[in-house]
């Protein structure tokens, strides 16, 4: 039980630090100068779901998902 516990940890600080990494990584959800001149409506703009920009809430959702997993075993196996 104690070499499960080690692996958990550490698969824990791997997720942890990646989602610290993801959200970093995000733009902000401000349109700023690049409504005005409508950047929104280019190509990019348009297809941001397809882009890294689409693709990094992803990530956050599941890395987010591990964490409160992880968190909540990680307790369990320690009173236990």
């Amino acid at each position: 039980m104690d070499a499960l516990r080690i692996v958990l940890t550490v698969l824990f600080i791997i997720v942890c630090v990646l989602l610290v990494v993801v959200v970093l990584m995000q733009e902000g959800k401000q349109q700023g100068l690049g409504s005005i001149g409508g950047a929104s409506e280019s190509y990019w703009g348009r297809n941001k779901g397809r882009s890294m920009e689409g693709f990094l809430p992803k990530i956050t959702k599941l890395l987010a998902f591990l964490f409160l997993v992880l968190a909540a075993v990680l307790n369990l196996k320690m009173f236990s």
